[in-house]
């Protein structure tokens, strides 16, 4: 991402930051939780743009699906932090 980060960026990028070993989250949680509800494909776009320096693989759908042509990655990830998942999507 770029050095210049809007307002919606750098509150995104804060709570990102914050996300633990073994937390999980949705699109719409961060954007929530950022003071941007309703903001989730947006969130999602910041994800994609990103160098890798967010915990991306602790985000999840609404419905707790895996990035799509992620989900060997995103579950070897998240199977190390103590998160279950079965066919595609988080459990528990």
């Amino acid at each position: 991402m770029s050095e210049e980060l809007s307002d919606f960026e750098r509150a995104v990028a804060d709570v990102l930051h914050r996300l633990l070993p073994g937390d999980l989250v949705t699109y719409g949680d961060v954007a929530a939780e950022a003071g941007f509800p309703g903001a989730a494909r947006a969130v999602g776009s910041i994800l994609r743009r990103s160098d890798g320096t967010f915990p991306w693989w602790r985000v999840v759908s609404a419905s707790g699906r895996l990035l799509t042509g992620h989900e060997v990655e995103q579950t070897r990830r998240l199977v190390a932090e103590g998160i279950e998942v079965k066919d595609g999507r988080i459990r528990g």
